[in-house]
C-alpha cells in the first residue's frame, strides 16, 4: 500500500496531468534496484527529471543523491543521453538534465542550452528536499550534488564548477580548450585559469584519442593537482556510448564514480583506486590518477 500511495503522488506531482506534463519509463527503468521514469515537472521549464518511480524507499535517513546534467552541443534537450541518464536514476539518483523531454528520438531542433539551467536545476533539486507538497519533501541529499555534462555539457559544467553546493564533477568527451579559435560558437569558453576553481573530485570520462575531446580533457586533467582526479578513456571517440542500451560502456564508471564520491561507497571506489583497479580490467579501458588518488 505504501509503495501505490507513493507511486500516486509522484504521477499526479510530477507526471503526466492536467497540464499535459509529459512522462515516459525508458528500458523497463533501468537495470538498478530502483526502476526509474523520465519526466517533465512543473514549475521547472526546459529540464528533464528521472528518478526512481517508487519513492517510499528513501528519506532523510536515505536521501536521494543528485546529478545535474548539460547536453552536448549545447542542445537545449538529453535527447542522445537519455539512456545513460535513465540508467543512471534507477541505481538510486534524482538526475535533472538541461533541456526539453525528449518525446522520441528525433534531434533537438530549438535554441542552444545555458550555464544558468545547470544552476537552476540545483536551485530546483534543493527546494523540492523543504517543499512539503512535493513528493520529493524529505528525500533529496543536499549534501551530495554531482555536476555532469557531455562536450559542451561539460564546458557550462566546469563554468559552474566554483559553485560550492556541487560535490563531485564529471566531465564527459570534454575539456577546457587549449585553442579558444576551434570552439564552436556560442560555447562557454573559460580559460584554464577554471580550473583553479574546481574544489571537489573530477572525473573525465573519455572517448580515447579519436575524441575530439581527448587532448583538451587530458590537457585539463594534468593540470589538476589540488584535488583528487581520475581520466578514464574507452576507445569509441567522442560520440561515447550514451545511446547504447541502458547507456553502454560510459555507464560502468559513471555509476561507480558516483556510487564512491555521493554515497561513500567502498567497493564502487575499488573500479578506481589501487594498481590493479577494477576498471584497469575491463576490456579497453585506460584509467589514469592524480596523485590525490591511491594509485
Amino acid at each position: 500500500m505504501k509503495r501505490f500511495l507513493s507511486m500516486l503522488a509522484l504521477v499526479a506531482t510530477c507526471g503526466a496531468n492536467a497540464q499535459n506534463l509529459q512522462s515516459r519509463i525508458v528500458e523497463n527503468g533501468g537495470t538498478g534496484e530502483y526502476k526509474s521514469i523520465m519526466k517533465e515537472v512543473e514549475g521547472l521549464a526546459a529540464h528533464t527529471v528521472f528518478c526512481p518511480q517508487d519513492l517510499s524507499a528513501f528519506s532523510a535517513e536515505k536521501p536521494l543523491p543528485v546529478l545535474v546534467w548539460g547536453n552536448g552541443a549545447c542542445t537545449n534537450s538529453p535527447w542522445e543521453h537519455y539512456l545513460f541518464l535513465n540508467e543512471i536514476a534507477s541505481h538510486g539518483y534524482l538526475v535533472v538534465a538541461t533541456g526539453f523531454f525528449p518525446a522520441n528520438d528525433e534531434p533537438y531542433r530549438g535554441p542552444m542550452s545555458t550555464t544558468q539551467q545547470q544552476i537552476e536545476s540545483i536551485d530546483w533539486a534543493i527546494a523540492q528536499n523543504s517543499d512539503k507538497n512535493s513528493p520529493l519533501y524529505g528525500k533529496v541529499d543536499t549534501k551530495h550534488i554531482a555536476a555532469a555534462g557531455m562536450s559542451c555539457g561539460g564546458l557550462q559544467t566546469l563554468f559552474n564548477c566554483a559553485d560550492e553546493r556541487i560535490s563531485v564533477l564529471m566531465i564527459c568527451n570534454s575539456g577546457l580548450f587549449i585553442d579558444a579559435n576551434t570552439a564552436i560558437p556560442n560555447m562557454p569558453m573559460p580559460t584554464k585559469d577554471k580550473l583553479s576553481e574546481i574544489h571537489c573530485p573530477i572525473m573525465y570520462l573519455l572517448g580515447g584519442e579519436t575524441d575530439i575531446a581527448y587532448i583538451n580533457g587530458m590537457d585539463d586533467f594534468h593540470r589538476i593537482g589540488h584535488v583528487p582526479a581520475v581520466a578514464c578513456n574507452f576507445p569509441v571517440g567522442h560520440g561515447g556510448t550514451y545511446s547504447k542500451p541502458h547507456g553502454g560502456e560510459f555507464s560502468i564508471p559513471a555509476i561507480a564514480w558516483l556510487n564512491w564520491q555521493l554515497k561513500d561507497d567502498c567497493e564502487a571506489a575499488k573500479m578506481f583506486k589501487g594498481a590493479d583497479c577494477g576498471l584497469s580490467k575491463r576490456e579497453g579501458w585506460t584509467i589514469e590518477k592524480n596523485a590525490l588518488i591511491e594509485k
